[in-house]
């Protein structure tokens, strides 16, 4: 980190790396919080926390702005936590090992980097920190629990706001303006196990090597999803072998694309090296679908030196059948917007306990109607195999507006700034902003933007260093500029 000087967004990373230094996962935000808070009473800031741990810092315009609307910056202060299988980290205490890469790239070691979204959390400190920077009143909004369930954004207070405009540092890449969001909701559906005693030979089977992701924006890179192909490896062995299933586990996020799952399964009448000959075959058909995958298969025979109870057959067949049947992916693209996914599921946690089986998916779409379709059939299909089903943590899409005079101003400055001409979309995720229009008066304008961040929920998060710079830039050109539209 001590590499990265001499540029304008010094600041920012000097924040970005203090913020990394404090545990931030969702629901887990109250010293972050406190941080923020502490922050803003340092420099004689307005600062509101609320029960929610949200934080609200507000900075007095510069001089020849005071009559213009205040602007609305907004983040969120938790991240994603993922880390590699040899990780020792502790995302509940220990503080992130940032590496810089080729003196180009921001990495975290072995972990999630919570670019996402601790970057919009350093701009707002280096914006809110200088004193050579012109804008109206600035209105600073960091919230909690973005990545789980938007708590933090659908209890915030609104009223305290005055902003007209809102500007929401959340979207990873440079270059892309976007104005319309995914709705989403999550579901668990979940089976009650019935048990009985193993007599044959138990295995252990692991499908990993896969490159996970971020289940909204990543929907449309094809990428496996480790839980729907340990359904299908199951449902072969069904078909040829006397299978039950002892545990099955993938997954830690609703809203990360599973990049690893293992089983416990017991097989009656196969010897090992059928077992594992099956194995190499359906490797090899995964392999042809998912051909930038560095998917593996590992199939061990294993032994319980403790009494251990598998799943009853019915049990088994259950579960394995609600695997397959459960849809999973892209589901319908927009007709408004080309390339655009309009509709998906996430089967991202499978989880065994003690005496029964979970399932937990994110679903997102940017048309109410197509996720109650969704919803629908899930619901169905669990009735039919007699699971249980709980939904929550709802959150609304943002409508796409193409009318909107904070994107003309972002276009205008930004091609002016780089001579690129930017792109204007809508995001197959949730963002705070549908909470947002939904909270605050419908004359407040809201896009989403941010600089360059890659594989992001995963172990390869990274942030382009030059990307951080010319958008900190572009951010400082708004802010001064913003009295092109604030006066009409």
């Amino acid at each position: 980190m001590e590499l990265i000087k001499n540029l304008k967004s010094e600041k920012v990373f000097y924040f970005f790396k203090q913020i990394s230094m404090i545990p931030r996962n969702s629901g887990n935000e109250k010293n972050i919080s406190n941080y923020l808070l502490k922050f803003a009473k340092d420099r004689n800031l307005d600062v509101i926390q609320d029960s929610c741990f949200n934080i609200i810092i507000k900075k007095d315009a510069t001089k020849g702005y005071e009559d213009l609307p205040p602007v609305i910056i907004q983040g969120h202060m938790d991240m994603v936590c993922v880390k590699s299988n040899d990780s020792n980290h502790d995302f509940t205490s220990d503080p992130l090992e940032l590496k810089l890469v080729d003196n180009k790239y921001l990495y975290a070691n072995n972990t999630t980097l919570g670019g996402d979204n601790g970057i919009a959390i350093a701009y707002g400190l280096a914006i809110l920190d200088s004193n050579d920077i012109k804008h109206p009143k600035l209105e600073f909004v960091f919230t909690t629990e973005e990545e789980t369930t938007m708590n933090g954004a659908q209890n915030l207070d609104t009223n305290l706001l005055e902003g007209k405009i809102l500007l929401n540092i959340d979207s990873e890449e440079e270059g892309v303006f976007t104005l319309g969001c995914a709705g989403g909701i999550l579901m668990d559906s979940e089976l009650l196990l019935e048990f009985e005693e193993i007599k044959n030979p138990t295995y252990k089977i692991e499908i990993g090597g896969l490159l996970g992701g971020h289940s909204g924006i990543q929907a449309d890179r094809k990428r496996a999803n480790a839980n729907k192909l340990m359904a299908r490896l199951l449902f072969e062995f069904k078909k040829e072998m006397d299978i039950n299933i002892i545990s099955i586990d993938g997954g830690d996020k609703y809203n990360s694309i599973p990049n690893v799952c293992r089983s416990i399964i017991s097989i009656s009448g196969c010897d090992k090296n059928f077992v594992k000959e099956k194995c190499l075959k359906i490797k090899e058909i995964f392999m042809s679908e998912y051909k930038s995958e560095n998917l593996f298969i590992n199939i061990d025979e294993i032994a319980f030196e403790n009494k251990k109870n598998q799943f009853t057959k019915e049990i088994t067949n259950k579960v394995i059948d609600f695997l397959v049947l459960l849809p999973d992916g892209i589901q319908t693209m927009s007709e408004d917007i080309d390339g655009l996914v309009e509709s998906s599921l996430n089967l991202g946690i499978i989880k065994t306990e003690d005496n029964k089986i979970e399932f937990k998916i994110d679903l997102r779409s940017s048309l109410r109607s197509k996720l109650y379709e969704i919803i629908n059939k899930i619901e169905i299909i669990s009735e039919i195999m007699g699971f249980e089903t709980n939904k929550y943590a709802e959150y609304p899409e943002w409508q796409y507006n193409p009318n909107s005079k904070i994107k003309d101003l972002s276009v205008e400055i930004y091609k002016k700034l780089f001579n690129i001409n930017p792109i204007v979309n809508a995001l197959h995720a949730g963002l705070e902003c549908g909470v947002f229009k939904e909270k605050l008066p419908s004359d407040v304008e809201i896009i989403s933007f941010g600089p360059n961040i890659f594989d992001v929920h995963t172990i390869n998060e990274h942030i382009d260093i030059d990307s951080v710079e010319r958008f900190y830039i572009f951010l400082i050109e708004l802010l001064e500029n913003i009295f092109k539209i604030q006066n009409n």
